[in-house]
């Protein structure tokens, strides 16, 4: 018995128990560091596992992770002595490390548990195989986590096939199987937009894949459904001027500018009024880290079920807080982080990427999927890659250039491409699709009101013939 006590000194550690909670205390955002990786049950002092799981829950109320709060959450648990020493503990700096650790620890422990269960189940009257099986699950479940019993036979698979088909049947329009993107020839490619699926909207500067995806967002918010949005690039009431121009078809210049006649504010008005009521939700910073946007989607999902989509734009511009150096090491992690909370949220997740400066070296300047800035890694975790392309983007540009080399000359110059100031042609580039064809859509882009519309299914502004 000596000897098993020596063992589980070693298999609990106070201080360092104490630290992680100090940590969290701190800054909360080191909460979604660990989250994934310990459980109330991991601490040995029940008075710690009570502190860490108050924690939890303030974070899934929205509510700060600070001592009046998670006291709040206490209740009755509140122990005074416990909680004093934890505040009065230095906080540690590389809490994931320290997490794992006290993971290791806590496997341990119950490692001894099932052994100390094995005389007695040697005792029942059971079959030998059975007693083996069931020790090895309780084995298996310790180092497997959250991630034991995900294993589904096939009659499990097929009841969850038949539910998933007579959900489909009972819908309005069957062909889509998830989110409706609001572009019909991009439902027909892509059944929408699944849940636990990473969709990567990339394009070159200039070119309007914020615009795009605000029109993917109306377009979901329309259905009442929400929407969070991270905009690391664009303050929040910029993204509310571009919606609020694309929804009343009012000039985004205009709206900026307060010139605008009655009549037009009469429909700004009232379109105020509908999208105050949207469950739209902005992350409003020049900066995120994976952690904070693993955070922040966790509480808005519990306190809000309706949230149905998830954008960051753009995932250039987040940063890490691991220790990679090399910026692709760090690309690739957040990529990765970004699918795997698709998947534990239901949910599609979009996010906005840069594309390298060498196409525009290219004749043919479409994207391609080798494109894609900093990491291969967003090619491999994407399960749907889009590409957002303007040929008269290019066009211009050439025009321009013509323009001023002939005046450098000397030389009179008579312009062979005129732009459409309106309108134009655009192309969504499907690169990659992970579960349909991949291909192009073709679309109009209206560009007074920063809008996409589908080129097939509604009519342009006006009928003109795109020159170029």
């Amino acid at each position: 018995m000596a000897i098993n006590e020596e063992i589980m000194q070693n298999l609990y550690d106070l201080d360092m128990e104490r630290g992680i909670l100090s940590a969290i205390l701190f800054s909360e955002d080191n909460l979604s560091e660990i989250y994934d990786i310990v459980a109330p049950v991991d601490f040995y002092l029940k008075g710690h596992a009570d502190i860490y799981a108050a924690m939890v829950e303030c974070v899934n109320h929205d509510e700060p992770v600070d001592m009046a709060f998670v006291k709040k959450r206490l209740g009755s648990k509140f122990d005074d002595t416990i909680f004093s020493s934890v505040v009065s503990t230095n906080s540690i700096l590389d809490i994931k490390k320290y997490a794992e650790e006290l993971k290791e620890k806590s496997i341990k422990r119950s490692l001894v548990k099932v052994a100390h269960k094995i005389p007695n189940k040697v005792n029942e009257d059971k079959q030998s195989r059975d007693m083996v099986d069931e020790i090895s699950g309780e084995i298996y479940s310790l180092v497997e986590g959250a991630s034991a019993g995900l294993i589904k036979d096939s009659k499990e698979i097929v009841i969850d096939v038949i539910k998933e088909l007579e959900k489909q049947k009972n819908l309005i329009d069957r062909d889509i199987v998830g989110l409706d993107t609001g572009f019909r020839s991009l439902n027909e490619k892509t059944k929408g937009f699944k849940d636990g699926d990473l969709v990567i909207i990339a394009a070159r500067p200039g070119m309007g894949k914020t615009t795009f995806v605000l029109n993917l967002v109306q377009k979901v918010l329309n259905q009442d459904l929400g929407v969070v949005f991270f905009s690391l690039e664009m303050p929040s009431t910029q993204l509310m001027l571009r919606l609020l121009s694309a929804k009343t078809s009012i000039p985004l210049q205009n709206l900026m500018t307060a010139d605008m006649d009655n009549e037009e504010l009469s429909r700004l008005s009232d379109a105020c009024d509908e999208m105050s009521q949207k469950k739209l939700f902005v992350y409003d910073s020049g900066n995120a880290t994976i952690h904070q946007v693993r955070t922040q989607m966790r509480k808005l999902k519990a306190s809000h079920p309706e949230i149905r989509l998830c954008v960051i734009d753009y995932i250039g511009l987040m940063t890490n807080s691991s220790a990679y150096t090399d910026r692709h090491l760090q690309i690739a992690e957040i990529s990765r982080g970004l699918k795997l909370l698709a998947r534990e949220l239901n949910l599609p997740v979009i996010a906005l990427s840069q594309l390298n400066r060498s196409l525009e070296a290219r004749a043919n300047k479409r994207p391609m999927l080798s494109d894609l800035r900093e990491s291969g890694a967003i090619e491999q975790d994407a399960d749907t890659i889009l590409f957002v392309y303007r040929n008269d983007v290019y066009l211009e540009q050439e025009e321009k250039e013509r323009e001023q080399r002939a005046k450098l000359e000397g030389k009179e110059y008579a312009r062979k491409f005129m732009p459409n100031k309106i309108e134009e042609n655009a192309e969504i580039i499907i690169g990659k699709n992970r579960n349909g064809p991949t291909g192009t859509i073709e679309v109009i882009f209206q560009k007074e009101f920063t809008r996409f519309v589908d080129k097939t299914y509604s009519a342009p502004l006006q009928s003109v013939a795109f020159e170029g």
